[in-house]
């Protein structure tokens, strides 16, 4: 078995080449997902399962403490790792950090997103939150779409805004930080949400024609970060259906209303990657929902096994 720290999956990973990794393992026919997630005091435990054919078995089981980076010293809010098994035995394969793997996941798992569906051109970059997955997500974005030249952030809070445009400083981007979030939507041709929120901050009826959403924070049945309006101006898809439709707040809420039905949800990534119709024309919205799922984390660890990283035991 392999042991991969997460000083190896930085080392083995660059966005593009994952990106395009995930786009290719997208093609699989044969994939079976499971997840178990259980709460207490405000916090979570997330279990993910997958089966996909060629790639074997993966499981992965996170914690997800809100409070973490409040403590002193701060912890990181999401803790965790990956077991990986053979297809063809059944052996444990390698064991996978999961803080680092679950980063490059969720923000390749965006980009892969705005790769499919945002427009080519894009200028303008709009990042609401300024929490852990924000670096990551605005590296991944700027790498699938070079064309970004501006990034604006926005949170609740000043000084993490920042702290962040402060670690960003070396990408060939201008960084600037909103106080009014509105105004901020109004000008962004990609906007990127992830926070904790349980009730939405992102107003659709300010989106900009062209644009694309990707809706990152969400992840519980309660939790929402978009708005009605959001999900209905523009064309709606997902990642995988199957973690999101039924099991987070984003859908859940807007179709037990009757403002979307499940025919509302045109495509996920594995059609998309066979050909599903995507962008229909450059003023056309689309919104795409990021739920994650254990086979992304086994896509992912798949392709840092592939580039040698990690030391066997």
């Amino acid at each position: 078995m392999r042991i991969v720290s997460a000083d190896d999956i930085n080392e083995a990973l660059g966005w593009r080449p994952l990106v395009d990794a995930l786009k290719a393992a997208h093609k699989a026919e044969d994939v079976d997902l499971g997840d178990t997630l259980l709460t207490s005091k405000g916090r979570k435990l997330l279990v993910r399962s997958a089966w996909i054919g060629g790639l074997g078995a993966g499981v992965k089981a996170v914690s997800v403490y809100p409070d973490n980076p409040n403590l002193k010293p701060p912890r990181p809010s999401v803790q965790g790792s990956m077991l990986v098994f053979d297809e063809e035995t059944g052996e444990p394969q390698a064991l996978v950090d999961g803080k680092a793997l679950t980063a490059w996941k969720t923000a390749a798992d965006s980009a892969l997103g705005a790769d499919f569906l945002a427009r080519p051109d894009i200028e303008t970059m709009l990042m609401v939150g300024a929490g852990n997955m924000a670096e990551p997500l605005i590296r991944a974005h700027k790498a699938v779409r070079p064309s970004l030249r501006s990034v604006t952030i926005w949170n609740r809070s000043r000084p993490r805004a920042d702290a962040l445009a402060a670690r960003l400083g070396d990408l060939e981007m201008d960084l600037a930080i909103a106080d009014d979030l509105d105004a901020a939507v109004e000008q962004a041709d990609l906007v990127t949400t992830a926070t904790m929120s349980e009730t939405p901050v992102l107003t659709g009826a300010r989106l900009r024609p062209g644009a694309h959403v990707d809706l990152v924070g969400a992840f519980t049945p309660t939790m929402r970060e978009a708005d009605d309006d959001v999900l209905t101006r523009g064309r709606l898809f997902v990642d995988c259906r199957h973690t999101t439709i039924g099991e987070i707040g984003e859908l859940i809420d807007p179709m037990e209303r009757g403002v979307i039905g499940k025919e509302d949800v045109l495509a996920d990534y594995f059609d998309l990657a066979k050909g599903a119709a995507g962008r229909m024309g450059a003023d056309e919205i689309t919104v795409c929902k990021n739920g994650g799922g254990a086979h992304l984390d086994l896509m992912v660890a798949h392709h840092v096994l592939d580039q040698g990283a990690g030391r066997a035991v």
